[in-house]
């Protein structure tokens, strides 16, 4: 196992679960116990990862949903590759992927060898799909009607998410975008539910999934796709902060991490 990086992992963090407050990096008793456990990130941030390596080794997961994989780069994933952090990322092609440093994420595959890999990163064809197709069409009929994705969102909500995406790109996009990329949020949202429930039904649990905080968080992210389909299912939704800034959105609990120095982002868009 690739050691993980020095002076994070283990590090205390403050915890907050409902109304009970918890230290360090260790799974709050909600979260051993559930069938479905999303780690939200900011997927630059090493302390978040070495933190769901460590709740991946605490919570001993039969399967493990990554939002950065594919199925198809899932299936690739084999337990010789899972040996060796190299191996790995040449057998997914994670340079080209555009994923942050693989040596983040290496280590939640070390922390839970034994656990089967799924892939809910929707494919770049179904992402360009969903700015011609609709969302629904794409993600097929019946599943769009179980998981909810059939339904338009709430005029408010909408309009709040578009705000988000707007501000999440320095208010650079043209505003017939910004519905479309609220459907390819929903999109994505949906497809890593679906992963996490077919992954449950394969293996019968637990299951974490790997994701943004955006995707974790349970008012409108993948868990309220995945109690759509199947409310039966017990989930605990984690997001993680920085600096004293906690994630948007409604989690079961959070995390606070140290701050990733990124400069300034808009320079992108000038």
């Amino acid at each position: 196992m690739t050691p993980r990086t020095a002076g994070i992992s283990g590090a205390a963090v403050a915890l907050l679960v409902a109304t009970a407050a918890y230290t360090g990096s260790a799974p709050p008793p909600a979260a051993l116990t559930a069938d479905v456990v999303f780690i939200g990130e900011q997927h630059d941030n090493p302390a978040h990862h070495a933190l769901q390596a460590d709740w991946a080794e605490a919570l001993d997961p039969a399967a493990i949903v990554f939002e950065m994989l594919t199925p198809e780069q899932a299936d690739r994933v084999t337990p010789d590759d899972r040996t060796s952090q190299d191996d790995l990322a040449v057998a997914l092609d994670w340079t080209a992927s555009g994923w942050p440093d693989f040596a983040m994420y290496y280590p939640i595959f070390a922390a839970a060898p034994d656990a089967v890999i799924y892939g809910a990163g929707v494919p770049r064809d179904q992402v360009q799909g969903a700015m011609h197709e609709d969302i629904v069409s794409l993600f097929g009929l019946d599943s769009a009607a179980r998981f909810g994705l059939d339904q338009p969102l709430p005029e408010v909500e909408q309009a709040e998410r578009e705000q988000m995406h707007a501000e999440a790109h320095c208010n650079a996009l043209p505003p017939e975008l910004l519905p479309m990329m609220v459907s390819i949020q929903r999109l994505r949202d949906a497809t890593l539910a679906r992963a996490a429930l077919t992954a449950h039904q394969d293996t019968g649990g637990p299951v974490i999934v790997i994701t943004g905080n955006g995707h974790a968080r349970a008012d409108w992210g993948a868990p309220h796709y995945l109690d759509a389909a199947d409310p039966k299912l017990s989930v605990f939704a984690f997001g993680q902060g920085e600096g004293g800034t906690t994630p948007a959105g409604t989690f079961s609990g959070v995390a606070d991490g140290p701050t990733v120095d990124r400069g300034n982002p808009c320079d992108a868009f000038n």
